[in-house]
């Protein structure tokens, strides 16, 4: 792709901030509508609200890590920026779409790109039923919680619980239980990325749970419906070296060792 006009968003983290005049005297920062691509300075989860936030333009976003680990982004280089971009490789990623009922009975939706999380919100253990369409896969689960994750989100915080790693052109989502304690062994199960998922909070008085997608959370539910939405793909490009399939390559190996 042909590089010319690019538009920035900086984390307002101090590292961020700190490189925010030095691109601006290097750089000309076009509107997002106008420009070619979008580069965005943060870590995963500043990266994560702005695709949401910015998706509306349709355009590729090139991410460059001043955060921690930095899965989705790029490496932190502002030489031959363009250039660098022209060569990248594009991804495209559809996220899911969480459909929520609350306890109150409010509708709301929320997109996730690595995962939608159900968590407990005390100190009881969360008591949910999963289906799968309607097929139920789980009666009971007593549990921390329960994630749906992507495969670009499986290294994330599915990996963190034990969940499996999937590969980006697997069409497949991992549902994987947070500390289960009944049934103790289950281990999850990967479906295909056109299943409906319905996790339903059995014990809404004594057992609250809240749902967290990427990082937004909506508390008190009653049922999630989950699937994915393959009408918004997301556009993340990656220099060579530094390529989303390689990456999660990378941890299918140190899982192995």
């Amino acid at each position: 792709m042909i590089v010319e006009k690019i538009h920035f968003v900086i984390d307002s983290s101090r590292k961020g901030q700190s490189y925010k005049k030095k691109i601006y005297n290097k750089y000309k920062n076009n509107s997002p509508k106008a420009s070619d691509v979008i580069v965005v300075l943060g870590g995963d989860g500043f990266m994560l609200q702005t695709l949401k936030k910015y998706q509306k333009y349709n355009k590729p976003f090139y991410g460059m890590n001043i955060g921690t680990f930095g899965f989705l982004m790029n490496k932190f280089n502002l030489n031959n920026l363009a250039t660098n971009i022209s060569k990248s490789k594009l991804f495209l990623i559809s996220p899911l779409h969480a459909k929520v009922i609350t306890k109150n009975k409010k509708v709301m939706s929320a997109i996730a790109i690595n995962e939608v999380s159900l968590l407990r919100q005390s100190r009881q253990t969360a008591c949910l039923q999963i289906k799968e369409g309607k097929k139920i896969l789980i009666k009971k689960l007593i549990s921390d919680g329960v994630l749906v994750s992507t495969p670009a989100g499986s290294t994330a915080y599915n990996l963190s619980v034990n969940g499996p790693i999937l590969s980006l052109n697997s069409k497949k989502l991992a549902v994987t239980p947070i500390s289960p304690f009944r049934p103790r062994r289950w281990k999850g199960k990967i479906l295909s990325s056109t299943a409906l998922i319905k996790i339903i909070n059995l014990n809404l008085k004594k057992r609250p749970v809240s749902v967290v997608a990427d990082n937004l959370e909506i508390r008190n539910i009653k049922e999630v419906k989950i699937k994915t939405l393959n009408s918004i793909k997301f556009k993340i490009l990656y220099n060579k070296n530094y390529s989303l399939t390689k990456k999660i390559k990378r941890e299918q190996i140190r899982k192995q060792v």
